[in-house]
């Protein structure tokens, strides 16, 4: 089976791919189906945001497609920044800036607890659709450490492991990440559904 990924965003795709690939999906990306999708991300949940891209890219080229809305939800913020983490700030800020906002809004504040949230959807061209939430508790640390990843990762802390996302290997992140957990449950639910097994 071939399933589109709703995002022009190369490290979900490999994240996506890794675990997809163990059930004999394919994933490609909307423009190896010659579909170039942009959709207003209006939702006020994670869930929402991810239906909706997933809805659009379905219609648009006629296969399933699924897609994550993910981000990073703090506790002394309200949740913030949430569901506009890829926003947050402003169209202005890249990646840097906008983890040194957060950094910035949190300067004095002793509560750094915090968690990612990735919501997964998957809708085929038959109106069905499979869905799965996954999430990874953490803190926020004072400074940014490590190299790799994108986004919150260098500030984002898992104490358990006494690193950052950003020093993780990612064989270490996919074990413990909010996306990792989100793909796992969505991995038995889509054997589920399409071994027709109605829970």
């Amino acid at each position: 089976m071939k399933m589109v990924l709703a995002s022009k965003n190369a490290h979900k795709l490999v994240e996506m791919k890794d675990i997809l690939s163990q059930l004999g999906i394919e994933v490609v990306l909307e423009s190896d189906v010659g579909v170039d999708v942009d959709v207003e991300e209006t939702g006020t949940t994670f869930e929402e945001n991810a239906y909706l891209k997933a809805q659009a890219v379905c219609q648009a080229s006629g296969l399933p497609a699924i897609a994550d809305d993910s981000g990073l939800c703090v506790d002394a913020l309200n949740g913030a920044p949430g569901v506009y983490s890829a926003r947050y700030g402003g169209p202005g800020l890249d990646d840097v800036g906008r983890y040194k906002l957060l950094l910035e809004n949190l300067r004095g504040q002793l509560d750094r607890r915090g968690k990612f949230v990735s919501a997964i959807c998957c809708c085929f061209p038959n109106g069905d659709r499979v869905e799965a939430r996954g999430e990874c508790p953490g803190t926020i640390a004072y400074a940014p450490k490590g190299e790799g990843g994108f986004g919150y990762d260098p500030v984002f802390f898992v104490p358990g492991l006494k690193k950052t996302f950003a020093q993780l290997t990612a064989e270490e992140k996919n074990a413990i990440s909010h996306r990792g957990n989100a793909l796992k449950q969505f991995k038995t639910e889509l054997e589920n559904y399409l071994h027709g097994i109605d829970k």
